[in-house]
């Protein structure tokens, strides 16, 4: 827009005119001259505002193109002619549109160059406000967010000024109970429960807000109602150089928390006060535990004690002695060295037991088993196999060192014990086995020993012996046996023979009134073994018990087809041993056997050995007065060749005393046998007791039987052992009643 002026024009006007066109190019908005909607002249601002290149460039153009759409221009139009018109000027906001199609608010003020000649023109100044307008929008867009955040925040929020509300959101009046509005202006006393709760507050947050920091602390307030209510409060000057402008409070209700905290405060408490009685409670319940434990240690290593060690002596028991026996041996095996087993048995203790008690008899043992201990080396080894029975095991023991430690321990074991202010004194029975000669391993080199202590005892006790070959003859025969006799059974290999027993009747007569059951082995290699022989492997084995359980059966079933054949009404006599008549289960096996075979208990005589029935007396009559009891005969076998007690034998329940055969046997030429055999059957009389004599051969036992009043008789004079069927075939022969022959 130039206004230079003609060269008729004075000086003073030219130089007016020059300055003012100086101020409009470098002015700062936009001027432009507009006169019927076309744009006559404008300035350098105006031109770069719209996008033209050059003044000049928008000189002509129409000025409604300028606008976003003609609409916008004719809308402005019927804004801005009203006021144009009256002379004033006008004055608005206009979205605009540059000459690349950009839109932009612009401020436009215009006024007419002469109002009562609107057609003159007008000139307008347009001021590029978008920037302002964008920012403006911006921050109305922050402060409805924040409005927005204000009016609906969870907590509650007041502006403070002077200490009086000047705002404050809906959730801070709700917390404290009050309307809408209710608190502006109101001084922050409203919310403290007292005064100097009041102006404790406010010397309290004084400092940090003058520092420009936060202030925070847990406040208990006061409703409207004067109810108390925690909060926690966080406060924050709008401007730390000059509180007077305010601060902002942030309050949120914390009554709940604070509740649960003094909740989870007691129950802390509580809970303390529980683990320290769970405590104190574990605490009794570790201590009887570990009293529990330490009983379980003891009692397991008493156990363990008791499994390895003999309770009585405290030595090693047998279990103990062959892992330690067997060790040695290995040791003595690699090293090639001697090494000896020593077996040690007492003689007749069994007399101090049944004649001094058992207490004084442990007592005794408890003793020997200190003189043992203290007689050997540490590396021996003294064990107590049961009752009055000794192991040593020696490693590096000769023959030599052997025999000088058994008469060694002769003496000691001889020497008198002092107990219960009694001397007592015994003497032991000792046999040796040496290794590797008498045996490789510890049960053999055991039973070696054993073997040659009871060689010790048959010589005369009191003695101890080495194993030899004659007993290494016998004890391989006796292992023999004892494999062999464990399939006997089952291999039908035993058999029972019968020898007839008669009656002597006043008148001289012989009258076949029973057998006795007599158990035969025959071996198809061995061919017939001995009773002798076999019945003490079978009572040492163990097998007696299912062997003479098939004897008593059997004895009995025959008797029962003796009956059924038609033979006279016989007595069966069936011998026990001592391993049987000590079994608690005789009596019920008798009983039993009877009743499913269907045979009279009256029809049954057991033999016991005199041996057997004074082994231990008091058994014996308990266990005889069962079977008398139940209706079976007793008899005592091999009478007068063990030692007995007439008290205990007027005690026993046997009804007959069977006079050993060793006092028969030389009845015609040894006065001392008659004179024996006469006292037993006079004895046997005064007690009631029937007399059987055994092994009768001669006419002449026979007559001196008769005549001192025995009543029973049995031998070859009569008849061998016969099979079943021979003896049935013996006694039908002979129904009638025979002399003897």
């Amino acid at each position: 827009m130039s206004l230079a002026p003609d060269s008729s024009d004075s000086p003073a006007l030219s130089q007016a005119l020059r300055e003012l066109d100086v101020i409009l190019a470098n002015a700062g908005v936009g001027i432009v001259f507009v006169k019927a909607r076309t744009l006559v002249r404008c300035n350098q601002r105006y031109a770069e505002i719209y996008g033209f290149d050059s003044p000049e460039a928008a000189v002509g153009r129409s000025s409604t193109e300028l606008y976003e759409t003609e609409e916008a221009a004719r809308g402005l139009g019927a804004r801005a002619y009203p006021v144009l018109a009256a002379g004033e000027t006008f004055r608005g906001e206009q979205l605009m549109r540059r000459q690349n199609g950009e839109v932009f608010w612009a401020h436009l003020t215009g006024r007419l160059i002469d109002a009562d000649e609107p057609a003159s023109g007008s000139i307008w100044i347009v001021d590029d406000i978008h920037e302002r307008k964008l920012a403006d929008a911006a921050l109305a867009d922050l402060h409805a967010e924040q409005q927005l955040i204000f009016d609906h925040a969870m907590v509650g929020i007041v502006f403070l000024r002077g200490r009086r509300v000047t705002r404050c959101n809906r959730a801070f009046e709700q917390l404290f109970g009050y309307g809408p509005g209710e608190l502006d202006g109101q001084l922050s006393r409203a919310w403290y429960l007292s005064d100097e709760d009041w102006k404790a507050a406010g010397d309290l947050c004084y400092e940090p807000l003058v520092r420009g920091d936060a202030f925070h602390a847990e406040m208990l307030l006061g409703r409207k109602d004067g109810t108390p209510v925690w909060c926690e409060v966080r406060s924050k000057a709008i401007d730390r150089s000059d509180l007077s402008r305010g601060s902002i409070w942030i309050t949120q209700d914390i009554t709940a928390r604070k509740q649960a905290e003094q909740e989870l405060v007691q129950a802390k408490a509580q809970l303390m006060a529980i683990v320290e009685q769970r405590t104190q409670e574990l605490s009794r319940t570790v201590a009887a535990l570990e009293l529990k434990i330490a009983e379980q240690q003891a009692a397991e290593a008493r156990a363990e004690r008791l499994a390895l060690f003999d309770g009585l002596t405290g030595l090693p028991n047998r279990h103990l002695l062959a892992d330690r026996a067997s060790q040695a041996i290995d040791i003595a095996r690699r090293n090639d060295e001697p090494l000896a087993v020593l077996f040690l048995d007492l003689d007749h203790f069994k007399n101090v037991n049944d004649t001094l008690g058992h207490r004084v008899g442990d007592a005794l043992l408890t003793q020997l088993a200190a003189r043992l201990r203290g007689a050997v080396r540490e590396q021996d080894t003294v064990a107590r196999m049961g009752g009055d029975e000794f192991v040593l095991v020696l490693p590096l023991t000769d023959v030599a060192g052997a025999a000088h430690l058994a008469t060694k321990l002769m003496a000691l074991a001889s020497a008198p014990f002092q107990v219960d202010r009694q001397e007592l004194t015994v003497t032991p029975s000792m046999g040796i086995a040496m290794f590797p000669t008498d045996g490789d391993d510890f049960d053999t080199l055991c039973k070696c020993a054993d073997a040659a202590m009871y060689r010790a005892k048959k010589d005369g006790r009191n003695a101890y012996r080495f194993f030899t070959s004659e007993m290494q003859a016998q004890s391989a025969r006796a292992l023999m046996l004892e494999n062999a006799l464990r399939r006997a059974l089952e291999r039908r290999q035993l058999s029972l023979h019968y020898q007839p027993q008669f009656s002597l009747d006043p008148d001289g007569e012989a009258r076949i009134v029973g057998a006795e059951a007599l158990l035969r082995w025959q071996h198809p290699e061995l061919g017939w073994v001995s009773p002798a022989e076999f019945i003490p492997v079978a009572e040492a084995s163990g097998l007696i018990l299912p062997i003479g359980e098939w004897v008593l059966r059997e004895a009995v079933s025959q008797l029962r087809r003796w009956d059924d054949a038609g033979l006279p009404g016989l007595s069966m006599a069936v011998n026990l041993s001592a391993v049987q008549f000590r079994h608690a289960d005789l009596p019920q096996l008798v009983e039993r056997v009877l009743s499913e075979i269907g045979v009279p208990a009256e029809r049954l005589e057991l033999e016991l050995t005199e041996g057997a029935a004074m082994d231990d007396p008091a058994v014996a009559i308990t266990v005889m007065n069962e079977l008398h009891a139940r209706g079976v005969l007793l008899s005592i076998d091999d009478f007068g060749t063990g030692y007995s007690s007439l008290s205990y034998l007027k005690k026993f329940r046997v009804g007959k005393l069977k006079i050993d055969q060793s006092f028969v046997r030389d009845l015609t030429d040894d006065a001392e046998d008659r004179a024996i055999v006469d006292a037993v059957i006079r004895m046997a009389a005064a007690l009631g007791l029937q007399t059987l004599a055994e092994g009768v051969e001669t006419e002449g036992q026979l007559a001196f039987l008769r005549r001192h009043g025995c009543q029973a008789v049995q031998g070859y004079l009569f008849s061998r052992p016969l099979p079943a069927e021979a003896f049935a075939e013996f006694v039908l022969a002979r129904t009638a009643p025979i002399s003897a022959y």
